[in-house]
């Protein structure tokens, strides 16, 4: 699906120029989807903004492609482009208007994190909701992200420099320093670098670790027991490791933007086929609410982009794509068929 040829097919829409038909399609469109959002969309955004589109669609038009002869099969492809043509035209018209004073996510209450200083430790837990930067005494700082637990020394003493990442997600900027290594302790990894920023994401319940190098270079042991390490990864800019915590297994990969992997930092949620469990941890890490799920679909995977959007409208966004209803009470969000 071109950018461009969906980009004419919203200049005919705005000319008056498209069918009907199309038109209709369009404006239903308009009236289900988005229809609260108030951010601009930047051009870089968009082509994650249409895979998101193109995924729900597929979706929705899956079932049906089996029992549909060939001529209503290209007429539901022709939907899909009109469908994804209105979704980008939303987001184009309201770029051009002002975001209204107060549209941004507000925290009637702040959430609180704790600090507890223990054996020469800092121990951090931070809140959903709730982020943290800490500055270490090497001048190394780290952003710490929602429901996240880590620990580092007040002072560093000899010739390491040792983090733990007990749970949760957090971004690191090392100061450079040759002589004293600096290493992250998550579960079974060890990420150590000299001078670099990454990032490391290890909540419990997704059952994996992700390391993801944004500048300089880190090498990554998997650590068996105390006294045996396994096998190494080097990492070098846009690359990211996966770590299986059942399996056991690494698997190395890359990734386009930065926005991708710290997203979170601004406020941002940034799905490129994300899983079930990772969209609902970013909900409740974002918002600092709790997602139940009662419906019988509990394993998918969801491609999307969102910065200043209210929770309503990020949750019904989700829902339409994966054909979903939900109720909101207070702190608590009702995911149901």
């Amino acid at each position: 699906m071109d950018t461009e040829h969906i980009k004419q097919i919203l200049e005919r829409y705005t000319q008056g120029q498209c069918t009907a038909e199309e038109s209709a399609i369009i404006e239903k469109w308009f009236e289900g989807v988005n229809r609260h959002h108030t951010t601009p969309v930047a051009d870089d955004d968009l082509p994650l903004q249409l895979e998101a589109v193109k995924q729900s669609i597929q979706e929705r038009i899956q079932a049906p492609r089996r029992q549909l002869r060939p001529m209503y099969y290209v007429a539901a492809a022709a939907s899909v482009l009109l469908l994804a043509g209105a979704w980008l035209f939303t987001y184009l018209k309201q770029s051009r208007t002002a975001v209204p004073a107060g549209s941004s996510i507000a925290q009637t209450t702040p959430p609180k994190s704790s600090r507890t200083e223990k054996d020469g430790f800092m121990e951090l837990r931070t809140a959903k909701g709730a982020t943290e930067r800490v500055v270490l005494a090497d001048g190394s700082t780290i952003v710490v992200n929602a429901s996240s637990y880590i620990r580092y020394p007040i002072q560093f003493t000899g010739n390491r420099r040792d983090v733990y990442l007990e749970e949760g997600e957090a971004f690191f900027t090392v100061a450079s320093n040759e002589k004293s290594a600096f290493t992250v302790h998550t579960g079974n990894l060890q990420t150590t670098a000299l001078g670099t920023s990454f990032n490391i994401r290890d909540y419990a319940h997704e059952n994996r670790i992700t390391v993801a190098l944004l500048t300089g270079k880190v090498k990554i042991d998997r650590v068996l027991d105390k006294n045996k390490e396994g096998n190494s990864v080097i990492l070098l800019p846009n690359e990211q490791v996966h770590y299986n915590v059942q399996s056991l297994q690494l698997v190395k990969s890359s990734f386009e933007k930065p926005e991708e992997i710290t997203g979170w930092k601004q406020g941002y949620l940034v799905f490129k086929d994300a899983s079930y469990t990772e969209v609902i941890t970013e909900i409740e890490n974002r918002y600092g609410v709790t997602v139940i799920n009662q419906s019988d679909k509990k394993e998918w995977k969801y491609t999307g982009f969102f910065k200043e959007e209210s929770l309503q409208d990020v949750v019904e966004t989700i829902c339409l794509a994966k054909s979903l209803s939900y109720t909101i009470s207070n702190d608590t969000i009702v995911l149901k068929n």
